[in-house]
């Protein structure tokens, strides 16, 4: 089991970029694909990206070309960059961990952290 903490979200304006983090706690955390979803008010939550323990990435057609995904094992960190932030890409965003299956689903995921909210103004 991992323990899952957020950083890094925050205010910004249209166009901005942000990297968010996520630290983790506990065993085993290179063994695990970590992945980020979102979620803003009134939607469900989205996949954005995943990163596999073999280090391969995969990303939602929705934010692809301007997110990028990476993890530091040695620091037990998985990062988020966004870019060109729209104020669409407001919403909660959550790292999670998965041992398996579809992680776009967020079913896959067993592990959560509490969110971290991004607002982007226009």
């Amino acid at each position: 089991q991992v323990q899952l903490v957020e950083s890094g979200g925050g205010l910004v304006q249209a166009g901005g970029s942000l990297r968010l983090s996520c630290a983790a706690s506990g065993r085993y955390f290179n063994t695990y694909t970590l992945g980020w979803f979102r979620q803003s008010p009134g939607k469900e939550r989205e996949f954005v990206a995943a990163i596999s323990s073999s280090d391969s990435p995969w990303y939602a057609g929705s934010t692809k070309g301007r997110v990028t995904i990476a993890r530091d094992n040695a620091k037990n960190t998985v990062y988020l960059h966004i870019y060109s932030l729209k104020p669409e890409d407001t919403a909660v965003y959550y790292c999670a961990a998965s041992l398996g299956g579809d992680l776009t689903k967020a079913t896959m995921y067993t592990n959560w952290g509490q969110g971290t909210q991004v607002t982007v103004s226009s």
